[in-house]
């Protein structure tokens, strides 16, 4: 019985230990500032996907000339994927469809996008999305930037 009791109160505190984490990381990537809600989907085909497979929802943040993403469910304190601000090629802006609508936040807005050679898309919401433009658009002289 006691060692039940002990089991059980070992597991809770590792639960509780592991959900602290999650939150300090959180913070730790949203202290710099310049940071937004954003849901990813690479390898995407031309024709748009509505099946909701794929997404997986993150946090981004502005950093100079590139955003990193960082998966939300992950203990990793480095960014998952890295777009440059030069590299990033805006195609499409749409509505979530079909299952996507269950997969994504409720008020995101998906951008097709092409960043070198991979095709993604970025699910995002309408403010973030203004800010992202905006950001895209501000590139420094000189620089190529491409938004449909």
């Amino acid at each position: 019985m006691l060692l039940a009791l002990l089991v059980s109160g070992l597991v809770v505190a590792l639960v509780v230990i592991g959900l602290f984490v999650f939150g300090l990381r959180r913070r730790l990537i949203q202290r710099s500032g310049g940071t937004f809600d954003c849901s990813v989907r690479w390898g995407v085909s031309d024709a748009p996907d509505v099946s909701g497979k794929g997404w997986v929802y993150g946090v981004a943040r502005y950093g100079g000339d590139r955003i990193e993403w960082f998966r939300v469910f992950s203990y990793s304190p480095r960014p998952r994927r890295v777009l440059e601000r030069s590299a990033i090629e805006v195609l499409a802006r749409r509505a979530p469809e079909g299952e996507e609508e269950l997969a994504l936040l409720s008020d995101a807005i998906v951008l097709g996008a092409r960043h070198r050679e991979d095709r993604l898309e970025l699910a995002m919401s309408e403010d973030a999305l203004t800010g992202f433009l905006a950001w895209l658009e501000a590139a420094p002289p000189g620089q190529r930037v491409n938004v449909a």
